[in-house]
This record gives C-alpha cells, structure tokens and sequence, in this order.
C-alpha cells in the first residue's frame, strides 16, 4: 500500500506520540498517567478519574484483575468491547490495540473457545501488550504489526472490529472501512468508540480544537463517518454521541454489519 508524503508525516507524527505514551507507562519517574504531554487519552493526567479519555470509561469490576501496565495506558474515548457485544466463542480484531487493555477484555468475553487479535503499528505499544497479555495469563489473544488500512488477516476472518478512539486517526478513513468490510464474515459486526464532530464543523475548525495525533483534527463529522461506511458496504449504521470530549466533538458509539450471514 502506498502513501503520500502528508500521509506519512501524519502517519509518524502518530507512531512517535504513542510510542512515548507506551515507554512513559513502563517509566515509574512519570507516576500515573499517559505521559504523553497533550492529546488523546492524556487529560489532566489521571488516567482513573472520570474525564473524556482513558481508563475511567471502564468500570472498576472490568479493570479488576487486569495488568497496571494495561490500565494506565488506556488512552481512549470509550469501551468498545461493550458496544460490541461480544459473545463466547467469536473472533475479534481491535484496530489500533495500543496496550492491549481492550482486547484483553475481549479475550475474557469471548472465552477459551474464540480468539483476540490486536493491529498496532507502534513497536513500543507491541511490546507492552505482549507483556500484559502474558502477565494476564491470556492464552487466546495474538497482537500483529500492521495499519488499519492493510490489515494482515485475510478475508472473513473474524466475527467482530472494535477500536477505541483510533479510526480518527487514519488519513485514509475509506480504506480502513474497506478493510473492515473485509476482514469481516458475512453477517459480523463493527463495534467501535471514536471520536466524531458535529456535522457543522469545517476541517478546519476540528483541527483549531486540537491535533490529529490528540484524536482531534481527523475527526470526521457524523455524516461523513455514515456516508463512508455505507459507501463500503455496510448496513445498519448507528452513531450515537456518548460524552463531550472538546467543543462540538463527541466521544461516540459507532455499530454497523457486514450484509450476509444467518438468516
């Protein structure tokens, strides 16, 4: 897959602010929090308050049990595995896994008989998964290198997408559909927390509110994350606005299937 210069850039600027929120995690000089200075999942640096990014949009009970490592590096805007609604026995794919908190939780959900795979394209978000997994006892999950808009899976291979506040920030929003589209079996199922702007919002007054690596300036509106994963392919798309991350930017609820499957 190739990619323009911009892209790149973008692409970089991303990889470099989440490697330092993964090696922050593992440095005890930081104390709790990202350590990521400004941006997604950063806040005010208490990632266990309740606040627009980060672990405390999990309950306690689903923390409970987890790696330190994996909690503190929590750095979405919601809980894609409940929006999921996973089921013993699945297979899911979490796009942009970072440290794994997510599809660790979806491991516990889907059981001994399904399977959990996480995408990361940052080394240093890939090493602490790893490390958290194995702390975890996880035995049915598995975390690949790779981009969201070439996933390394092939076609129908999974029941489930989930994501967490990560499809923003992909410059190519209609390949990572298109990719979901496929990995996915007939009939599966996209259960993803983003974060979407209010549809009367320009590009560039979404990037004056913060940065494309901060989950901010790639936002897209409501409309446009509609029109793009119908333009995809797929049917049943819900988007529902679950909490106020900046001005007219919303953490929100985005489900959508694959047509096919059972009837």
């Amino acid at each position: 897959m190739s990619v323009s210069g911009n892209e790149r850039d973008v692409r970089e600027e991303v990889r470099e602010h989440y490697a330092r929120a993964a090696l922050a995690v593992r440095d005890v000089s930081t104390g709790v929090g990202c350590g990521c200075g400004d941006g997604c999942g950063c806040g005010d640096g208490e990632s266990l308050e309740a606040g627009p990014f980060g672990a405390g949009l999990y309950e306690a009970a689903e923390r409970a049990g987890l790696p330190d490592d994996a909690v503190l590096a929590s750095l979405g805007c919601g809980n894609p595995t409940a929006v999921a609604e996973l089921r013993e026995g699945e297979t899911v794919l979490d796009l942009g896994s970072g440290g794994g908190i997510d599809v660790l939780l979806s491991a516990r959900r889907v059981g001994p008989t399904g399977r959990a795979y996480g995408l990361d394209m940052t080394d240093e978000m890939l090493v602490l998964a790893r490390d958290n997994a194995a702390r975890a006892g996880a035995t049915n999950v598995e975390f690949l290198k790779g981009y969201m808009e070439d996933v390394p899976l092939p076609g129908a291979a999974v029941d489930v997408v989930i994501s967490n506040c990560v499809v923003n920030l992909s410059t190519d929003k209609a390949r990572v559909f298109a990719e979901m589209l496929r990995v996915l079996r007939p009939g599966g199922r996209v259960g993803v927390s983003d974060v979407v702007a209010d549809d009367g919002l320009t590009a560039g007054e979404r990037a004056e509110r913060g940065s494309h690596a901060g989950c901010i300036a790639g936002a897209l509106s409501f409309a446009e994350y509609r029109e793009g994963l119908v333009r995809a392919g797929f049917v049943d798309v819900e988007l529902e606005p679950t909490h106020e991350v900046a001005d007219r930017m919303y953490s929100a609820i985005v489900r959508a299937r694959k047509p096919g499957g059972p009837t």
